[in-house]
């Protein structure tokens, strides 16, 4: 069902909120807030029904709930003074009031990603019930993604830096990607953000996707999972693919330095996120595109804001400064491609030679270039694609 109301249009079948042509970012939760209230717009909707409907009957706090109605305001181009749309009545709740009109379900999503392709973007739900957003875009060999930081299927798309990556691959393969927990379109107010959670968001992806065997190409934070899941379904497996990857988060390398630069980004983190004039996003963000333009690191920066809260970033930098994957290592079986920028100031190069010398076999192939991220206008771009599709195709 579509709902059309003063300059916007929420597709519930879709999950997309509009506001005339242009698709609104939104957290999920504050969709579900949204789409609630419209559905129940012929009555006052009280603080019990939110929390049972929304949260899952979850305690909520006073804060947080005030949170979610101003952000669903936002969204929909209203606000706590106006209240055109969404209107708070004292001591009762609130409700949504203004003109709503129905409208006939559209298409199943399909978003253009370049070359005439299109992605579909669909939801599964992980062992512990976490909605998890996937998309599958190509028709050759499966070839699934892990998801890194920070990533949103939509804005994706539109990336100067992801955009002609995912050409390049989708050309070839078919590809599966999905937002991690706490990001993007998949659920946000989680409890569990850890390695064991971004493992469970990698197999419901991989069980609702429906592949048997495929390629497994893990970047940076993703790295941990897709390790986790070669060493426990090494049959499922056809090739192994590492790029600016880890197997030990900051806080578990031994090294002081390493634990005093996870606390110093944390508790810059925690006061610069969201704002788009923050020096620390734009400091943040040229860490992993160091030899990047200043038009990329503006959009990066503005990508991880659109990505997930300041308060979520902040967890699932802890959870990956916690990351160890060091014991599975020597378990993994399969065709194993570990590629890493000499000059990684994100993740060190010596981590990306750790795991190529403790995986049985594994082959390392080693970029001149200082970004995290790849950039297409890097020289080590080209070589970066080449390699990820050869190996991945002999598979």
């Amino acid at each position: 069902m579509r709902f059309q109301f003063e300059g916007g249009t929420l597709d519930a079948e879709r999950r997309e909120l509009r506001q005339g042509e242009r698709l609104v970012a939104v957290e999920p939760q504050v969709f579900d807030l949204i789409e609630f209230l419209i559905r129940h717009r012929d009555r006052v909707v009280s603080r019990d029904d939110l929390i049972a409907s929304v949260w899952g009957g979850r305690i909520v706090s006073e804060s947080t709930l005030a949170t979610r109605i101003n952000a669903a305001r936002k969204a929909i181009g209203d606000d706590g003074a106006a209240q055109r749309l969404i209107k708070t009545i004292t001591r009762k709740g609130i409700r949504f009031v203004g003109g709503v009109r129905e409208l006939p379900d559209s298409p199943q999503c399909a978003v253009p990603i370049g070359g005439g392709l299109s992605q579909s973007i669909s939801f599964c739900r992980t062992s512990d019930n976490v909605a998890i957003a996937m998309a599958t875009v190509g028709n050759g060999p499966p070839l699934v993604k892990t998801s890194n930081w920070l990533n949103h299927l939509e804005h994706d798309l539109e990336s100067p830096i992801w955009s002609p990556f995912l050409q390049r691959l989708v050309a070839r393969f078919k590809v599966v990607r999905y937002d991690g927990r706490g990001n993007g379109l998949s659920d946000r107010d989680v409890a569990d953000i850890s390695q064991a959670g971004f493992e469970r968001d990698l197999e419901a992806v991989v069980a609702a996707a429906g592949i048997e065997r495929f390629a497994l190409l893990a970047l940076s934070q993703g790295v941990a999972a897709a390790v986790a899941f070669a060493a426990r379904y090494p049959e499922r497996v056809t090739r192994l693919i590492l790029y600016g990857a880890y197997a030990q988060g900051r806080s578990r390398r031994g090294s002081q330095e390493d634990f005093a630069t996870a606390q110093t980004m944390l508790a810059m983190m925690q006061q610069g996120w969201g704002q788009s004039d923050s020096a620390f996003m734009r400091a943040f963000s040229s860490l992993y595109l160091s030899d990047a333009s200043r038009a990329h690191i503006k959009w990066f920066a503005e990508m991880q804001r659109l990505s997930t809260s300041g308060e979520m970033a902040a967890r699932l930098r802890v959870a990956c400064d916690e990351i160890d994957v060091m014991d599975l290592l020597p378990h993994i079986t399969v065709p194993t491609l570990v590629i890493h920028a000499r000059h990684d100031h994100v993740a060190p190069y010596d981590q990306g030679r750790l795991l190529a010398s403790r995986i049985p076999g594994a082959r390392l192939v080693t970029l001149e270039s200082e970004n995290h991220i790849p950039v297409p206008d890097d020289p080590a771009w080209g070589r970066l694609v080449d390699e990820i599709e050869a190996f991945a195709a002999e598979g």
